[in-house]
């Protein structure tokens, strides 16, 4: 952190309400006249501080589950309750990088959250320098690496001080160093208050890496043809006592013989 301009204390957030879900027989139907049940008769509960991963094979409703706590998609029935103003980042496998520099893809975001300009540009300086990307300030993002975009998203995210990060495969489409720099953020960034007095994020992702999964959830929710088939604290989802009493289909998944 040292060289960084000084910058006055982040804003007081509202912390009054807790960051929470309450889905209540969510169901999300997609394609050509509703065809696809994407997710069918979801009722789940996500607590403030939470780290729940989203597991299944492709097409399991994962990525439309997470979409659909952001608000990004639409449920045709059922309710979703969470409070107003919860603060919400997510971040997709492959993250959008507007043409403008690492700096100023921070700044962009902050500036459209009322932050003024030059103000903007500093707290950007410092959500670089949290993933070690200081010296990239004025490259073009799109120019970056892949593993250095999606550190640079999480710098974004990061500046916003989200009270949820949702997060859709952060890890998949990156080589192995750039995998464990990206999840060792994840974890800082997740764990630790990202202000004195707030409480721990709440930590909802998605991931086919049952390693990442272990270190990083401590729930962990299996989807199939977009229902919840399992939803266990992580330490019995990978028992496979327990795991095979709750869902013999989620076991089978964990042994690796559904893709």
């Amino acid at each position: 952190m040292s060289g960084l301009p000084h910058v006055a204390p982040w804003p007081a957030l509202n912390v009054q309400a807790p960051a929470c879900f309450d889905l209540r027989d969510v169901e999300v139907r997609l394609g050509p006249a509703g065809r696809l049940a994407a997710l069918s008769d979801v009722t789940l509960q996500i607590a403030s501080g939470e780290r729940v991963a989203l597991v299944g094979a492709n097409g399991s409703g994962k990525s439309t589950l997470l979409r659909t706590l952001h608000g990004l998609q639409r449920a045709q029935a059922g309710t979703l309750s969470k409070p107003a103003h919860q603060r919400e980042a997510m971040l997709f496998q492959r993250p959008h990088m507007l043409r403008l520099s690492a700096q100023n893809n921070i700044a962009l975001s902050l500036w459209l959250q009322g932050v003024p300009w030059a103000q903007a540009r500093e707290r950007a300086l410092l959500a670089l320098a949290r993933v070690d990307m200081q010296d990239l300030a004025g490259r073009n993002a799109r120019a970056l690496s892949g593993g250095q975009q999606q550190r640079l998203a999480l710098a974004r995210a990061w500046a916003l001080m989200p009270d949820v990060w949702l997060l859709d495969e952060p890890t998949a489409s990156l080589d192995p160093h750039a995998k464990r720099e990206v999840e060792a953020l994840i974890a800082e960034f997740t764990t630790v208050p990202p202000l004195p007095g707030r409480r721990p994020p709440t930590l909802v992702f998605s991931s086919h890496n049952l390693g990442q999964v272990k270190r990083l959830a401590s729930r962990v929710i299996y989807l199939e043809r977009g229902r919840i088939l399992a939803d266990l604290p992580v330490n019995d989802f990978f028992n496979p006592t327990c795991l095979e009493a709750h869902s013999p289909q989620a076991q089978l998944f964990v042994k690796g013989e559904t893709t």
